[in-house]
């Protein structure tokens, strides 16, 4: 297969009017027969055409959207399709026919945004709302527009056992979760997306799938035994017949931006996709995104997770890299989070140095080649000249909270303080800013890791990982049961702050600094910057507000806090200057000289603080206040 050729189709795909053929790869079988279902639940059984290597075809004529059909490999039981577009009655039942191309889209002339622009918002469909749908997302459109997000990344919403996950266990990747209202609530919710003006980021999994209803394996070598991810085996990449593994995977990518108008994917853990062959295919899925973009005249970009600061994933493929558009990056959340809790268990061991936390905003990577104690070993390599919107950075996320053993966020654990200094920490970050449904608010409600397995056995081997994990980070408490309803239940927003002066100010100050984003033209650049710890060292580390939520050994000492400064828009007539008092005492102060204007406080009471009059003396503990040029005040 040339670097340039076009996947084959695979799935049920519409043939002229009326009409679907069927294609799927089954090389394990000598023989394929199409199974098809009438109203009744009747069945019918039809040999497909084997093609070369593997492939089955098979076209029929009226055939309407929504009919059930499953494949049955050498006379074995039916099985869905391992391209089925909809799971309408769950992962083990038969496939139903979808015709993306029948949806009329009305994106009120959308036409992408640039990756500087982004300020991306993260949820869950499940928990977002009451009702845990698609459209129910769209009533709350107008509030993420109004707090000033650019974009809104939905956790993976392929299809996954029951009604209840994370989505990290999808096991058809072309489904869309019938649980949030399927595929055309979907393209229903993108449209209104772009109607009220945000892109939308779709996390998908391309390093494993699910445990249960992965039926792809008796199809073909979908899977390789070469790799093993942590989360089961590991997609053939590299294997033999890897080449219609890797077609399978580039396929699913232009689905959803060529069917889905999707703006963005977020590709999980890349870290865990193990690939040696001459072309990456994590190159090859930004190609495919590409041509796609290139066919909507928008822009579409991946972005990467990945725990190995390794810029590789962004550098051309020239300079042997993929070319990737931005990767996450955890430093910044490790240091923002070591500093407000204390925490030093697992991988915070490595952090929790004030002088990490302007390493992280000075140069992206703190782990950049140097000794990492956690793993004892170097880790990393620097972030060389990549601008910081090559970088998302995040403060919480659902990795960073849901993967504690209560799900417990900075809304439970910190005072609404230092929460604050942590948005002006994200927000005034030379780097792109993701936000965390709810943390805009100071959410309590917590979120844990939650799932709907319907196999027992596959139930009880998740509570048993689950507590196994934790106990080696020194947790010895009980832990909320991933089944159980109430764990999902629990997690939903409470989406309250009106009625709450310390919520409704946290929500204001993220408003405001959104809006600065856009405002302030020394915010838009990604290069010139400088962080520094001009003052002492003074007091001790943040605290929780409660014991109860803490981890084993957390220590509640140390001589850590300062002030920390941060320049921006060093190269231009212009500079924007904020100060972070990174303690829980006050510290003497001394603001810049005119016409340097204070344009912002995070103690002013429109934030639910105590600050009045001009009085700048000193920083309140956890405070920050930003300088700049008057013409950029806020109003």
């Amino acid at each position: 297969m040339s670097n340039r050729e076009r996947p084959s189709p695979v799935g049920a795909l519409a043939v002229g009017t009326g009409s679907a053929c069927w294609r799927v790869w089954a090389p394990h079988a000598k023989r394929v027969d199409l199974v098809l279902y009438d109203s009744e639940g009747g069945a019918r059984d039809s040999a497909m055409e084997r093609l070369e290597r593997g492939w089955f075809t098979c076209t029929r004529e009226a055939i309407a959207e929504g009919r059930r059909y499953a494949y049955r490999l050498d006379g074995g039981p039916p099985r869905p399709d391992p391209a089925s577009r909809w799971q309408p009655d769950g992962v083990h039942r038969p496939s139903a026919v979808f015709h993306p191309a029948a949806f009329d889209w009305d994106e009120g002339g959308w036409s992408g945004i640039a990756r500087a622009e982004l300020a991306i918002y993260e949820l869950h469909v499940g928990a977002f709302t009451p009702q845990g749908t698609f459209d129910a997302i769209v009533p709350r459109l107008a509030s993420l527009r109004e707090l000033g997000v650019t974009a809104v990344e939905f956790m993976p919403v392929a299809q996954f056992p029951g009604e209840r996950s994370w989505g990290y266990d999808g096991v058809h990747p072309f489904a869309v979760q019938e649980s949030y209202g399927g595929p055309r609530a979907l393209q229903r919710l993108v449209a209104a997306c772009h109607r009220a003006g945000l892109a939308v980021i779709l996390d998908v999994v391309y390093n494993h799938l699910g445990p249960e209803g992965n039926y792809l394996a008796e199809f073909g070598p979908y899977f390789t035994d070469r790799y093993r991810t942590p989360w089961g085996a590991a997609l053939n990449f590299d294997d033999r017949g890897c080449d219609f593994v890797r077609q399978f995977v580039l396929e699913n990518v232009r689905q959803w931006v060529r069917d889905f108008r999707i703006d963005g994917l977020r590709l999980d853990a890349v870290h865990a996709i193990y690939d040696f062959s001459p072309r990456h295919i994590l190159a090859e899925i930004k190609e495919a995104a590409g041509d796609e973009a290139q066919r909507l005249g928008r822009p579409v970009h991946v972005i990467a997770e990945s725990n190995l600061n390794d810029v590789r994933l962004l550098d051309p493929p020239e300079r042997g890299g993929y070319g990737l558009d931005a990767q996450w990056s955890d430093d910044l959340h490790h240091c923002v989070h070591t500093l407000l809790t204390g925490e030093r268990n697992g991988y915070y061991a490595d952090f929790g140095e004030a002088e990490q936390l302007a390493k992280a905003l000075n140069a992206t990577f703190v782990y950049d080649g140097c000794y990492s104690p956690f793993r004892d070993r170097r880790h990393g390599a620097p972030a060389g000249n990549h601008p910081g919107d090559r970088f998302v950075v995040a403060v919480q996320n659902h990795d960073q909270v849901g993967n504690r053993a209560l799900g417990d966020r900075f809304g439970s654990l910190l005072r609404v303080a230092p929460q604050r200094l942590a948005a002006g920490l994200l927000l005034l970050a030379p780097h792109l800013p993701l936000v965390f449904m709810g943390e805009e608010y100071g959410e309590t409600r917590p979120f844990p890791f939650f799932c709907s397995y319907l196999d027992p056995q596959v139930a009880q081997r998740t509570r048993d990982g689950r507590r196994t994990e934790f106990a080696a980070f020194g947790w010895q408490g009980e832990i909320p049961d991933p089944q159980d309803p109430a764990t999902f239940q629990s997690a939903k927003l409470s989406w309250s702050w009106s009625d709450d002066p310390a919520r409704s100010g946290l929500r204001r100050l993220y408003v405001d600094l959104l809006a600065a984003r856009k405002r302030w033209p020394v915010l838009s650049d990604f290069v010139h910057r400088r962080a520094r710890l001009p003052t002492a060292s003074v007091g001790r580390p943040f605290r929780a507000v409660t014991e109860t939520t803490a981890w084993k050994g957390r220590p509640t000492d140390g001589e850590q806090g300062g002030v920390l400064e941060l320049q921006r828009g060093l190269s231009s007539g212009e500079l924007l200057v904020a100060y972070f008092n990174l303690g829980h005492a006050p510290v003497a102060f001394r603001p810049p000289d005119a016409p340097t204007a204070l344009l912002l406080s995070s103690e002013w009471p429109r934030y639910g603080g105590s600050r009045h009059g001009e009085n700048h003396a000193e920083l309140a503990p956890c405070e920050f206040q930003i300088f700049g040029p008057a013409a950029w005040r806020i109003p």
